[in-house]
């Protein structure tokens, strides 16, 4: 995982810095000299609004059209391994039908299979705004939002609690995943997802519960939970068909999905025979 780009206070009730108190002016001329640069710099933060405004404008649109690149590259991905697996399949020699089999049972370890069974569901949400979609006014908003460090502390507690298959939204993950934030929009593999953030992962949910207890950057998101009401929700499934927490469709299991994404080959060497 890449290290969060910003890090949380250790304490989210430490004391803030006051601000200085004003000086006094008396000279009339200093006055107007303040008044006016008053006027020049609020006709130069609009201008610079309109221009972020601008900039945020072109953006998304530069994010936009590198999601469809991307759905377009995964389409033309899938329909070529589709050719590769029908190649495959027409050769019925020896020698590629044992090759095929010794890789179908490692398809489950790298991921490439569906997974079901028990486990947790963990979301994590941004403060609630108020009626205008204002944040409560004199608290950093910084500490109001999920933050890059949040979500990865969360993924590294539950593989350290032995999660089997782990799912973030609606992507299946690896232990080599990129989990990045881009101010309160997570990316992820190519696409954006805005919070809450969802974790799905499949395990022991006690192992994995006391895992993410463990863990100090869960502990430190949990502070800031109590003190600025961010949300975060575990819900967990056992597996037993009936047991207590059945969810609405009538399973208490959880499913993630196989990872379609390419994986790399960080090395190779040359086959023999």
């Amino acid at each position: 995982m890449d290290e969060p780009v910003a890090a949380r206070p250790a304490d989210p009730a430490g004391p803030r810095r006051a601000r200085p108190a004003g000086r006094a002016w008396r000279a009339a001329p200093v006055v107007v000299c303040v008044l006016a640069g008053v006027l020049f710099g609020t006709a130069h933060s609009w201008s610079q609004g309109r221009d972020i405004d601008n900039r945020s404008v072109e953006l998304s649109a530069v994010v936009h059209d590198a999601e469809n690149r991307v759905a377009t590259a995964a389409a033309v991905a899938g329909q070529l391994q589709d050719q590769v697996d029908a190649a495959a399949a027409g050769d019925l020699s020896p020698q590629v039908e044992a090759v095929r089999q010794q890789a179908a049972g490692l398809d489950a370890a790298a991921g490439l299979t569906a997974v079901t069974g028990p486990g947790l569901r963990v979301s994590l949400s941004d403060a609630p705004r108020d009626a205008d979609g204002n944040y409560p006014a004199g608290v950093d908003p910084d500490d109001l939002v999920v933050h890059q460090q949040d979500v990865q502390s969360v993924v590294n507690a539950l593989w350290a609690g032995g999660a089997e298959a782990m799912m973030i939204m609606d992507q299946r993950v690896l232990t080599t995943s990129a989990v990045r934030c881009i101010g309160n929009t997570l990316l992820l593999q190519g696409r954006t997802y805005s919070p809450p953030f969802v974790v799905t992962a499949i395990g022991d949910p006690e192992r994995m519960r006391e895992q993410m207890a463990a863990e100090p950057g869960v502990r430190l998101f949990q502070k800031y939970v109590d003190k600025f009401d961010l949300g975060f929700e575990i819900e967990e499934r056992q597996g037993a068909a009936g047991s207590a927490g059945t969810a609405a469709d009538g399973t208490d299991r959880w499913t993630v999905p196989a990872y379609n994404d390419p994986i790399r080959l960080a090395t190779a060497r040359t086959g023999t025979g």
